[in-house]
């Protein structure tokens, strides 16, 4: 069958990859793709936000399932349209989307339906949100209620610094503000667990650790992810039991009694206190770069989970794990998250001699006459699967000094909780 992938990053090269191994698809197009999806799909250059246009061009190309990878997409509400109009999705509908894109309705939620998470408040003005923040102890965490592309979360020390946050939010940092989320910090380790759903059932599907912040001992600013490891080190038989019955499941309750179902990934970023998990936020879409971790340990023909996911036939699958160790180092542009040179040549791919359990996952990167360039803050992921975490992380180092892209920078210290502790 043929499939289109909706997205131009790491995790959609990474899904191409998955999927070009399948014996179920002939044939994929990636919307709009990068240089990396350019030599396994046919990259299509069509405005994603322009879903008639899409709309039309899978119906002209007859293709079967279109996999949505990014969260904009899904939260302004493609799988409904696009299943208006006959059309099978990997991914789930604008309602259950609101679990990304609002922080309040997923807060509301966990409320009603008693998920473990932080305590919260929420504010719709500057000044009532300051008010709050004087009587507060600190730290505490300031979020922007919508999408922000992972970057819309401040953990702030200080009262003078969560009020800065405060105002960058409704001075509209992230887009227009009406409301702001105020929460309390929680002492933890973070975790990110995954399952897909067809709407009917679930299966879990994997565990990582991402490293959001931009320098090496987890310092600096928020990124949208400069590395991440599979499984987590906190994964225990006890702890997902835990994860299950007390957030996931009770989620999908309230979806169903919001009259609608969730189908695709559903990712759970959790802090784990004292061997309890709490609830930081919902994606609902496979996380980047733990998509890049989490699939290359994936034994089964992926290609037949996502079939099974949309004609809702995953109850009769069993999906099996590698039991080795996944780790990806994220080569990003000089000077992000903030400024940096775009358009810049990438030499020296074409020369790296990749071996089994090896990958270079392309994220911000374009062909232009038959030449990889930079496009993008984050552009290369460099992921090995080994019996250890250590010889990972050394081995795609030396892959990347074998690149030796002068205008890109690295985190050399990614899992480092699991390697150096």
């Amino acid at each position: 069958m043929k499939v289109g992938i909706i997205g131009s990053g790491g995790r959609e090269h990474a899904l191409c990859v998955s999927l070009k191994k399948s014996s179920k698809i002939s044939k994929i197009f990636c919307f709009p793709g990068n240089a990396g999806t350019n030599s396994l799909a046919e990259n299509v250059n069509l405005d994603i936000k322009n879903f008639e246009k899409l709309k039309n061009f899978i119906i002209n190309e007859k293709i079967e399932i279109v996999i949505v990878g990014p969260e904009k997409p899904l939260v302004d509400g493609i799988e409904d349209f696009l299943r208006k109009n006959k059309i099978k999705v990997f991914g789930p509908s604008k309602v259950a989307s609101q679990l990304e894109g609002s922080k309040i309705f997923t807060k509301k939620i966990c409320e009603k339906y008693s998920i473990p998470t932080a305590k919260f408040g929420i504010f719709e003005s500057s000044d009532k949100a300051k008010r709050f923040l004087d009587e507060c102890s600190h730290p505490i965490v300031v979020k922007a209620d919508g999408l922000a592309s992972g970057k819309g979360v401040y953990i702030c020390e200080k009262t003078k610094e969560s009020k800065n946050a405060v105002e960058e939010i409704f001075q509209g940092k992230f887009g227009k503000a009406e409301n702001v989320l105020i929460e309390e910090f929680l002492e933890g380790e973070e975790m990110s667990f995954f399952i897909v759903s067809d709407g009917k059932t679930y299966k879990e599907f994997g565990t990582a650790q991402d490293h959001k912040r931009v320098l090496e001992g987890d310092k600096g600013k928020n990124t949208g992810g400069m590395g991440a490891y599979s499984p987590s080190r906190l994964e225990t038989d006890e702890l997902r039991k835990k994860i299950l019955n007390k957030i996931i499941e009770p989620t999908l309750i309230a979806l169903r009694e919001l009259n609608t179902c969730y189908k695709g990934f559903l990712y759970a970023g959790l802090i784990i206190v004292k061997g309890e998990p709490f609830l930081i936020e919902y994606n609902v879409r496979m996380g980047d770069p733990e998509c890049q971790t989490i699939l290359p340990r994936l034994k089964n023909d992926f290609g037949e989970i996502i079939n099974a996911v949309v004609t809702e036939e995953l109850n009769s699958l069993n999906i099996d794990w590698s039991d080795d160790k996944s780790l990806c180092l994220v080569v990003c542009s000089k000077g992000y998250p903030d400024k940096y040179e775009d358009n810049v040549e990438i030499k020296n791919l074409n020369q790296i001699n990749l071996k089994d359990n090896e990958y270079i996952f392309h994220a911000g990167t374009k062909v232009i006459n038959s030449k990889v360039f930079s496009s993008g803050g984050r552009v290369l992921n460099f992921v090995v699967k080994s019996n250890d975490f250590k010889k990972s992380r050394e081995k795609a180092i030396d892959l990347i000094k074998e690149l030796n892209w002068e205008n890109g920078f690295f985190r050399k210290d990614i899992g480092h909780k699991v390697i150096d502790k």
